[in-house]
């Protein structure tokens, strides 16, 4: 046996981890479509990054293919829309994330392509999941400090952006992150906080299938 293989075959054996099924043909087509978007998003990006740099010459064919870009993506949005429409167990869900003061189209996406185990896992598996769970960063006698890192950074990274326009717009989280704030926390560490509520807040409204109650989540 290989050496790669012996080690994956000594992983499972010692850390047993969970069977998970492969995603279906609608989970994979979506996929498919999200990751399409994704990689339109990162070719917008630079060619606008581009434009800033360009010779002025060329300004109007870098403005050009943006415009084209962009028009891509807003067929792709219409697509991803009525894809999600067309599937009653698609449409229930995202309506049920959506029900969440911020939680918009893209994120609600992203988690039903990305994030399948949303409602399966405990809190802490889920934070853990994604990489927004603190972990201690120790080392025999010393201690570091406790940092998250890891996880599916697509997820974490529109997370990271909702849960930045919650602590404006979400009352929940806006209080959650004040408080933090003027305990002393660091402004990053209080937003990684909301990113974990809110991950926690979602994971427990598909599990137990209830949509945004202002009352419950803001307690």
């Amino acid at each position: 046996m290989p050496w790669t293989a012996q080690v994956l075959a000594h992983f499972a054996e010692a850390m047993r981890p969970a069977c998970r099924p492969l995603p279906d043909a609608s989970t994979q087509e979506l996929g498919g479509l999200v990751a399409r978007r994704r990689q339109l998003v990162e070719m917008i990006t630079a060619e606008k990054n581009r434009l800033r740099m360009a010779n002025p010459r060329i300004h109007p064919k870098v403005q050009e293919h943006i415009r084209w870009l962009e028009k891509n993506m807003e067929d792709l949005d219409r697509d991803l829309g009525d894809f999600i429409r067309s599937s009653p167990m698609w449409k229930d869900k995202d309506e049920l994330l959506r029900s969440t003061p911020g939680v918009g189209p893209v994120l609600s996406i992203i988690l039903l392509s990305d994030l399948p185990e949303l409602g399966t896992l405990n809190l802490g598996e889920i934070a853990a999941l994604v990489g927004v769970a603190p972990f201690n960063r120790d080392s025999g006698t010393l201690r570091g400090k406790r940092t998250v890192w890891g996880g599916r950074s697509q997820v974490r990274a529109v997370l990271y952006m909702v849960a930045l326009v919650a602590t404006r717009y979400n009352p929940g989280l806006r209080g959650f992150y004040q408080r933090l704030c003027t305990a002393g926390k660091p402004k990053k560490v209080a937003l990684t906080a909301c990113m974990r509520k809110l991950l926690t807040i979602l994971n427990m409204m598909v599990r137990n299938n209830s949509h945004w109650n202002p009352i419950v989540q803001n307690s």
